[in-house]
């Protein structure tokens, strides 16, 4: 019995690794040519066979931007070191990312870099000053880079936003003076607090915040990415995929009208989660959306979610149909830029996630890259 076990385990581990090994892909001529393998990734090139697309290509906006995700709160860490980073901002770069957005540079006690003064407060020492070195690929592969401010937890403790002045307000200066100065890539700042309708303390907040920021680096630009109380605004953590008490787009309008009023004039963008309703509502929202950043002069971008919203396992790569449709409906409603959330985990042919690669592959059918 237990040689019979043994047997099939070895069987079935030398069948995976076969499989694993060469695939076999019609219509390439050489598939070891056509194979290229970087730190355990594959990728297909120069194949004759390219899916016949029904529905008209590059019609949806382009992703130009990407977060990153290194102080992560609910995704599992890739564990990249210098060599797999500077290779991810080559794939990004193929397929014209030209904007990379620190998500946060650190999250309750864990940073990205030795702030003296988050160490000074308990925080962990980083093992890699990971702000330095995504400033400098940021600089070699000529992109422009977001500082995601410090996010102490508080504000998903209370619901008061009004906790993260403080912090940031040495955190700001900080960076400025070590970072901001010394690279050509930091480019601007996100005001890194995540809110969906009025919340308290969140416009004191994000004007004290976004008037800092700017004063201290001569008015470099700000944005920030909410998301949508939508139906698919549950927690991450449950096991719902959606609810039954959704925001309707009047009240969505009248609640985010009022924000914008209390915080223009110190954030230069806004760039709202697509990922919290249905596909058919998306041009409702990105209408007002739209029409809302038009009335007070702040871009409108939109924050592409890469990851699915709608299987039970939190997170996996999005199906590329559902990226398409958000994207042609920004495309619809004229917005200015869009960004994802996010490359590295979800589109990345270098991802933990197998499915990662194939998204980026479909991607750049669609847009003919």
């Amino acid at each position: 019995m237990l040689n019979n076990r043994r047997d099939f385990i070895k069987k079935a581990a030398l069948a995976g690794a076969s499989v694993a090994a060469i695939p076999v892909f019609p219509g390439c001529t050489d598939n070891k040519r056509n194979i290229s393998s970087d730190n355990g990734s594959k990728t297909y090139k120069n194949c004759e066979l390219k899916s016949k697309l029904i529905v008209p290509e590059n019609s949806g906006i382009k992703i130009t931007g990407t977060f990153l995700d290194e102080i992560s709160h609910d995704i599992p860490h890739q564990n990249w070191g210098e060599a797999e980073w500077d290779l991810d901002f080559q794939h990004m770069k193929a397929i014209g990312i030209d904007t990379v957005i620190l998500i946060r540079s650190g999250y309750k006690k864990f940073i990205t870099y030795p702030s003296k003064y988050l160490l000074g407060k308990g925080c962990y020492m980083p093992s890699v000053d990971l702000l330095d070195m995504f400033l400098r690929l940021a600089e070699k592969y000529n992109m422009k880079f977001y500082f995601g401010l410090y996010d102490s937890g508080h504000y998903w403790a209370t619901g008061d936003m009004s906790h993260e002045i403080e912090d940031n307000r040495f955190v700001i200066d900080e960076v400025w003076k070590n970072y901001g100065e010394k690279y050509k890539s930091f480019g601007g700042w996100y005001l890194s607090g995540e809110i969906s309708r009025s919340t308290k303390g969140a416009i004191g907040s994000f004007y004290a915040m976004g008037k800092q920021c700017k004063d201290v680096s001569g008015g470099l630009p700000t944005f920030i990415s909410p998301w949508i109380d939508g139906k698919k605004a549950v927690a991450a953590s449950g096991t719902s995929l959606s609810k039954n008490e959704a925001v309707s787009v009047q009240q969505h309008e009248k609640e985010w009208d009022e924000i914008f009023a209390g915080i223009h004039e110190v954030v230069d963008a806004v760039a709202f989660q697509d990922g919290h309703i249905d596909y058919d509502e998306l041009d409702a929202f990105f209408t007002v959306n739209k029409k809302l950043a038009d009335k007070y002069d702040m871009k409108c971008w939109t924050n592409a979610e890469s990851f699915d919203r709608d299987m039970p396992i939190k997170f996996l790569p999005i199906k590329f149909d559902k990226l398409r449709m958000k994207l042609e409906a920004a495309q619809r409603c004229r917005y200015d830029k869009a960004i994802t959330f996010e490359f590295s985990h979800f589109m990345s042919p270098q991802s933990a996630y197998p499915q990662a690669g194939n998204l980026y592959n479909r991607y750049k059918e669609y847009f003919n890259l």
